[in-house]
């Protein structure tokens, strides 16, 4: 048996390690960027090390997928050339390896990573599968004795770095023509935010690590849109946060101002806010202090996620996705669907948007069927985990693809096992 290397080979963030292990070994950002320090690109350090040192202020990204889809290969291969050597430390040629790929990829795409793993690489043998699979494989063998292991059925809602799916999985298997996206990720929000923070104080377009440290700091999903923006708009502190930034001398990173007073918005819907304090003109901008105030900003982020028509976006809101991803599977699956969704991917971890779903759902769901929603435990390793749970099983082997049969058969031929 070689060894098996796990690769949930993600837009924002590759999570990789040995099959069978609980965690993955290394977690790093799959991009690659220049520092105004910096004469060239570099590799970012893993998550985990405290990268402390490098002033990241204004630096340049490339990352080799773009909307989901493996756009660069040659970047690619100088990111994994790094993973596999300098942090996992393994020989491709005696490894097998699980790759993970966004759904509904495209023939020419799958063709470049099959080139990327069998003739850059030289790996031993190859199973592809779509994340949301491996979602729904460890959920199910977490829960033994829930609906959603009995029946082998889920709805994997996968809010991810480029977008986000509503998938029905059924058998291991994701039912690719009840499939339904919209495009927003992680990306898109932190871009968001970056135009709302440009527009109101000061310029942060080309800070894209500093925003986006601020939105998983920072931001949450309303319950009550309308009395959140009331509150916003007088000033309430409950929702109003500072975010200081970077000044290149004492700190490198920015950071939350009141960490324990950026969370008492979760206290707006214990009881009306009738008290306002006093309404204040709105100050313009200081220019010379370091650090920007955010309050309306904070819900009005991932409120796009639930209503895309705010940016613009001729497409459905994620109540409605996940609706319309249901009633395009056959209708013995739709009520076991509906109670067992899970979500998943980075993006998930906005507080309260379970809450908010769920109160988005109910009116849409038919009266008789239950509606219940859960959130993984670590909605950014979930894939991985999966992953490493299908690599340790005995059938795994067998499953996959090796480098003589890719050879003699090509790509296209190969690929026909995967999802089959």
């Amino acid at each position: 048996m070689s060894n098996i290397v796990v690769l949930d080979n993600g837009g924002g963030l590759i999570k990789a390690g040995q099959g069978g292990e609980r965690d993955p070994t290394t977690v790093i950002p799959n991009c690659l960027y220049k520092p105004l320090s910096s004469k060239k690109f570099l590799h970012p350090s893993p998550l985990t090390s405290l990268s402390d040192e490098i002033d990241l202020t204004s630096a340049a990204v490339r990352r080799p997928i773009d909307r989901g889809y493996l756009i660069n290969s040659d970047l690619q291969r100088e990111i994994w050339s790094h993973l596999f050597t300098s942090l996992l430390h393994i020989t491709p040629s005696s490894s097998s390896l699980l790759l993970t790929e966004a759904p509904l990829s495209i023939p020419s795409v799958q063709r470049t990573t099959d080139e990327l793993v069998f003739e850059d690489f030289g790996f031993s043998s190859l199973y592809v599968a779509h994340p949301q699979s491996l979602v729904h494989l460890y959920e199910a063998s977490r829960q033994p004795d829930s609906i959603l292991s009995k029946t082998q059925c889920s709805l994997v809602v996968d809010c991810g770095f480029s977008f986000t799916h509503a998938v029905p999985v059924l058998h291991n298997f994701t039912l690719n023509h009840a499939i339904k996206r919209i495009d927003l990720g992680g990306k898109a929000f932190t871009n968001y935010l970056k135009e709302l923070v440009s527009y109101r104080s000061i310029n942060v377009m080309d800070e894209t690590f500093l925003v986006d440290d601020a939105k998983e700091k920072l931001c949450f999903v309303s319950l009550d849109l309308l009395r959140d923006l009331r509150l916003a708009r007088n000033g309430n502190n409950l929702i109003k946060s500072t975010y200081v930034l970077p000044d290149g001398v004492t700190h490198t990173k920015g950071y939350v101002k009141d960490p324990q007073a950026a969370k008492r918005f979760l206290s707006l819907s214990e009881k009306d806010h009738v008290v306002m304090d006093k309404v204040g003109e709105r100050r313009k901008a200081d220019m010379n202090k370091n650090e920007i105030d955010l309050t309306n900003e904070r819900f009005l982020v991932p409120e796009t996620l639930f209503q895309p028509a705010d940016l613009g976006m001729n497409q459905a809101g994620l109540a409605e996705c996940i609706v319309r991803a249901i009633n395009s599977c056959h209708s013995y699956l739709q009520p076991v669907l509906y109670q067992s969704i899970i979500l998943t991917g980075g993006s998930t971890l906005f507080p309260q948007l379970k809450e908010r779903l769920e109160g988005e759902l109910r009116p849409l769901v038919p009266d008789h069927f239950d509606v219940k929603i859960t959130t993984q435990e670590d909605p950014i390793l979930g894939v991985w985990r999966g992953g490493s749970l299908l690599a340790s099983s005995p059938d795994f082997e067998s499953m996959c693809v090796t480098k003589a049969e890719y050879e003699e058969l090509g790509s296209a031929r190969c690929r026909r096992r995967f999802f089959h």
